[in-house]
């Protein structure tokens, strides 16, 4: 078991890594302020400078700090975990992540209370990943008419959503964990790979105490040829790591493909599945061909 020192509070920091949604990380921000319990640090760490508003984000009640690092979600989350020193409890927030105002207190709660708990992840009231997207108004709302169960719950899972992410700091140094960069840009099955590396250190849950809405913003995503590519590209790299079983990289990969095929003939403004069946076949060649290598999408529009 890993305890958390009963004689103070739990020394709690949130890291975010951010590309192309400036407004969208500035919405989280303010969203993060409100929390009941409030981090210790906030860690940002964007693709280039102009992604954040610097002067808002050093205006919190916890100042943000900048995080040097490469541009992809994998790197710029290691760069993050380099600087997260003493930290207890890491929690990884997408930039379009707003979590109830008692997310870090749950947090805290949960860890304490649970120590054989390496990494959690919670509610998700309302996700747009395969909408348009949710606007911070109608997000605001899912958060106000929410009800948090009485009593809280929390299961066994495989792994973590990667919008909402937390980890107990002492299980990763523990393990060496480490976001693999070779799954560039978007990441895609990250937070697979990385919950993989954990799997032997306690338990993963999904806890209801955690809650929030994912905006699922679509500006700063992976093109959809790069994206297509990776659905199947990252889900065969991560089982012959072994940090995915083989009978899950294959139900993450086909139903996208054959849907990628159905809908291409049918063209959805919202999601480019032309380009991703590009990918996907683009993936699928070249691992006929032995040479299916994730980081191939940097060489690709």
């Amino acid at each position: 078991m890993i305890d958390m020192p009963a004689t103070r509070p739990a020394n709690i920091v949130v890291g975010i890594a951010t590309s192309g949604r400036r407004d969208v990380l500035r919405d989280t921000l303010v969203q993060l302020d409100r929390q009941e319990l409030r981090p210790q640090r906030i860690l940002i760490c964007p693709s280039a400078n102009d992604d954040v508003d610097w002067d808002h984000a050093a205006s919190l009640t916890i100042a943000a700090e900048r995080i040097d690092g490469q541009k992809g979600s994998s790197a710029q989350r290691n760069a993050i975990l380099d600087v997260a020193g003493d930290a207890d409890l890491i929690v990884f927030f997408d930039d379009d992540y707003l979590p109830a105002d008692r997310f870090i207190a749950e947090v805290e709660r949960l860890f304490r209370q649970e120590p054989d708990v390496v990494a959690a992840t919670g509610d998700v009231l309302a996700d747009s990943v395969h909408g348009a997207g949710i606007g911070l108004q109608q997000a605001l709302a899912v958060l106000a008419r929410d009800r948090p169960p009485q009593t809280a719950n929390i299961r066994t899972v495989e792994n973590t959503y990667g919008c909402n992410m937390v980890f107990r700091m002492a299980a990763i140094r523990r393990a060496g964990a480490r976001f693999d960069e070779n799954l560039p840009l978007y990441g895609w099955q990250e937070d697979v790979d990385f919950c993989g590396q954990l799997a032997g250190e306690g338990r993963i849950v999904h806890a209801t105490a955690l809650r929030g809405v994912h905006r699922a913003v679509k500006r700063g995503r992976t093109s959809g040829v790069r994206f297509g590519y990776s659905q199947v590209a990252n889900t065969v790299y991560l089982a012959r790591k072994g940090t995915m079983r083989r009978a899950r990289a294959w139900r993450l990969s086909v139903p996208p493909v054959v849907a990628n095929l159905v809908f291409s003939l049918l063209p959805q403004s919202l999601i480019d599945r032309r380009g991703r069946l590009k990918g996907n076949l683009l993936a699928l060649w070249d691992l006929a061909r032995g040479r299916l290598d994730p980081r191939r999408i940097l060489s690709l529009d």
